[in-house]
């Protein structure tokens, strides 16, 4: 072992590790900005999604709440003339199903009584208790409620209010329905995010009768859910299967790849007033950029370490064998000429002061001086 050779290599070695476990560090710390800054749009769409209904919610009951409040409404559900209120807002209703996504409007007799379904105005008459709670809450306690329900006409974001008569008694309800389908593709118009809303088959099969029979085909089967509206069919299908949305009861949140592309996904239960489950929405969204930054991060970051391994590398070895080892070995050869009695050679002028020092002494300790 010498030390021109073991210095350097320890001395290299050192640096190394220091660097690389600086760089293993920093790219701990980076992914883990990574994964807030996902958590941050996991976050993000949540807000989004859970904004979206409650608007789509608060605008239903503001309809309904000026339909309710009219004076030719409470005539007409007082005297139960159902011919009337078709009259009065059939074009009212055509209206706001071809502009606002209103895809059913209702009125009830207490407890629960369909009265007209200006969607359809032949089915009426129907007892809803079983499967609107909200209309059966509504009657009961006399207070607006909105949220979301199956209907005959299907799923939907309900706004219901409650119409009294001119001396104040309550008298029945009207609702506005908001189709899911506009309020999500508006998720991806606006936000650049994919939905896809997923109802379970039970009770939309014994409740939704006058939906389209063709929804309950086998490509739109997953685990026990029907899909029902999505912005998107074949990336949802990569990205959710059978196992995903089983059991979910909380907002759930994954990362997966489609196509190659990582995507972040979120998986939302909904529940109607009661607090049934009535399916899931589920939101995604490309996390490309996200984890490119990660990835180009990584790659700069081991750049950067083999180029300060290879720069304190050069800098140990000029330090010790340029300014340390050569100089020594001059002064080694200065020794040997004056014991051999030659006169020294080289200057040491170009020496570092503690070398020229040593260079300058090695005269005043060579045999014979001082006597």
């Amino acid at each position: 072992m010498t030390f021109r050779r073991s210095a350097p290599v320890a001395l290299i070695v050192a640096s190394a590790i220091v660097i690389l476990t600086l760089t293993f560090v920093s790219n701990k710390l980076f992914s883990g900005l990574t994964d807030s800054v996902e958590q941050g749009q996991y976050q993000l769409m949540q807000s989004i999604l859970t904004s979206s209904l409650d608007g789509a919610a608060e605008r239903a009951l503001a309809r309904a709440d000026i339909v309710a409040d009219l004076d030719i409404t409470r005539e007409a559900v007082a005297a139960k003339d159902h011919d009337k209120l078709l009259a009065l807002f059939g074009e009212m209703y055509a209206v706001q199903r071809d502009r606002h996504g209103v895809s059913q409007s209702q009125f009830h007799l207490p407890p629960a009584t369909s009265l007209l379904r200006l969607q359809a105005p032949t089915n009426f008459g129907d007892d809803l208790t079983r499967s609107r709670p909200m209309v059966v809450a509504v009657n009961r306690d006399h207070q607006p409620r909105k949220g979301f329900a199956i209907a005959r006409s299907g799923p939907a974001i309900f706004g219901i209010a409650p119409i009294h008569d001119k001396a104040g008694a309550h008298i029945g309800s009207f609702e506005f329905g908001v189709d899911f389908g506009p309020v999500l593709d508006q998720l991806k118009a606006t936000y650049g995010l994919d939905a896809t809303l997923y109802v379970e088959e039970k009770p939309l099969r014994d409740i939704a009768k006058g939906i389209d029979p063709s929804i309950y085909s086998d490509q739109n089967r997953v685990s026990h859910f029907i899909r029902y509206h999505t912005t998107n069919a074949v990336l949802m299908k990569s990205l959710i299967g059978d196992a995903d949305l089983a059991g979910v009861s909380q907002p759930v949140r994954y990362a997966r790849d489609a196509d190659g592309i990582p995507y972040g996904v979120l998986l939302v239960p909904l529940r109607n007033g009661a607090g049934e489950s009535l399916g899931v929405i589920a939101l995604t969204r490309d996390f490309s950029p996200s984890r490119a930054a990660a990835s180009q991060s990584f790659v700069w970051q081991i750049a950067a370490a083999i180029f300060g391994i290879v720069l304190m590398a050069g800098a140990i070895i000029i330090v010790i064998r340029g300014f340390l080892l050569r100089p020594l070995s001059i002064v080694t050869e200065r020794l040997r000429a004056e014991a051999g009695g030659a006169e020294p050679a080289e200057d040491t002028d170009k020496f570092c002061k503690e070398i020229r020092d040593l260079a300058e002494l090695q005269g005043t300790v060579k045999p014979g001086h001082g006597e």
